[in-house]
């Protein structure tokens, strides 16, 4: 049976609450623009509004994303559906765009809600937490992370067990199981792409130990132990909780290699790692940090300062590929490598080994259109038409790209990206 579909209609779609989709949103609504915000996500405000610090000036992530991601969302030209997915859009004419949209329920009336967690600490399921990367768990009932925005418990209803603990404990009743999804069609003058990326997964690469090796660990696990809304009170390695003394970062951990399937660079890595680097020397003064690279790119503005900075804080730097890493009997890790600039094989033992994962495109974006096919690049990035002269279009007149769906990059350039797109569906909205 054919769902009901309530009818709605914004001047404006932006598909993607991150960074870019917030900005371009904000963007569009000071002009005076209805914009419907979809994230598919419990919370707006993407990647960034999980990270410490950003590079090179070490500004503090959530201080800045905050403030921006309150101003989305009382914004009175933006309404945000999150928990939601556009599931198709069709171009009927020149200054019509239709799209479908499904709303998932949230089992928690979010006005209701006072983020008092305690159906979180009634709610006896406990699985892993996917905003800490799995470091710790959570439970079936919980607020997704404490600067999430709405702050509102979710229900996690696939691993619930419906035994009711969350709801007697609720002192304001927002719980309700008998919440439904809800389906949308909207009328749109204009789409604007900011779906972000995709982090590489490291267990394609079963040489480097991650899945098998505890002590071995993404970039973003290790951003999430070095962030203010940190799972540990301090650094610890996931096998054992030892405060490591040894560090080690591979870069390049499936960006640059054909091999799995991304040729190109991820452009972040290396500042990241540097990033990282510092703070851990700040968090564990006696710590060695080890960064092994193929080559270094700081090619922003006073990234080349940020890494001779690292340098001098005493981070090291080897030049050269890591071919294994195998497991001691303590946890510890062996790093089998090619020292580039002695051209000779050598091993190395650290307590704990980061991987700097790569960015790669969300591909089935391209799905969602009806009709005029979204035309996608060798990497399954959005294409841009014309990447000099109008950076934001697309092979799709009146759709337009922002932040990382059309190529990795930081988050200056991101935010950049966003001005780009709004000024271009500004203009599109004007002409039509």
């Amino acid at each position: 049976m054919e769902e009901k579909r309530k009818k709605i209609e914004y001047d404006a779609l932006v598909v993607g609450a991150g960074i870019a989709g917030g900005e371009t949103a904000l963007n569009l609504a000071n002009n005076g623009y209805k914009v419907l915000l979809v994230e598919r996500d419990h919370s707006i405000g993407g990647k960034m509004i999980l990270l410490s610090k950003v590079f090179p000036t070490l500004d503090c992530a959530a201080c800045i994303t905050t403030p921006k991601v309150s101003e989305i969302a009382r914004h009175p030209n933006i309404t945000v559906f999150t928990e939601s997915e556009v599931t198709s859009i069709v171009k009927k004419t020149e200054s019509l765009f239709i799209a479908q949209i499904t709303k998932n329920p949230r089992f928690v009336h979010v006005e209701d809600c006072t983020a008092c967690q305690l159906c979180e600490q009634a709610c006896p399921v406990n699985v892993r937490d996917e905003y800490q990367f799995g470091l710790v768990g959570r439970k079936a009932a919980y607020i997704p992370f404490s600067i999430a925005n709405p702050k509102a418990a979710v229900i996690d209803l696939e691993q619930c067990t419906l035994c009711g603990a969350c709801e007697r404990a609720c002192p304001t009743h927002c719980i309700d199981f008998t919440m439904e999804t809800d389906y949308f069609e909207l009328q749109t003058k204009t789409v604007v792409l900011a779906t972000g990326f995709r982090l590489f997964d490291p267990l394609k690469i079963p040489r480097f130990g991650y899945g098998k090796y505890k002590n071995v660990v993404t970039s973003m696990q290790m951003e999430r132990e070095i962030a203010p809304t940190r799972p540990y009170h301090t650094i610890l390695r996931p096998g054992d909780g030892k405060i490591p003394d040894r560090i080690a970062y591979v870069l390049c951990a499936g960006s640059r290699d054909d091999s799995v399937g991304n040729p190109i660079c991820s452009q972040v890595c290396c500042m990241y790692s540097m990033k990282q680097a510092q703070l851990l020397m700040g968090a564990l003064p006696m710590a060695d940090i080890t960064i092994y690279y193929i080559d270094i790119r700081s090619f922003g503005k006073g990234f080349e300062e940020f890494y001779q900075q690292a340098k001098d804080m005493g981070v090291s730097f080897v030049k050269g590929k890591i071919g294994k890493i195998s497991e001691k009997e303590n946890g510890n890790l062996m790093l089998r490598y090619e020292d580039i600039q002695e051209g000779i094989l050598k091993e190395a033992e650290h307590d704990m080994v980061v991987l700097s994962v790569g960015m790669l495109s969300n591909p089935s974006v391209n799905q969602i259109f009806e009709g005029e096919m979204l035309q996608l690049d060798a990497l399954n990035f959005i294409q841009q038409s014309d990447l000099l002269g109008s950076p934001a279009k697309t092979s799709i007149d009146g759709v337009f790209v922002a932040g990382t769906a059309s190529g990795p990059m930081d988050i200056p350039d991101s935010i950049l990206s966003a001005g780009s797109a709004s000024s271009e569906a500004i203009s599109y909205l004007i002409q039509h």
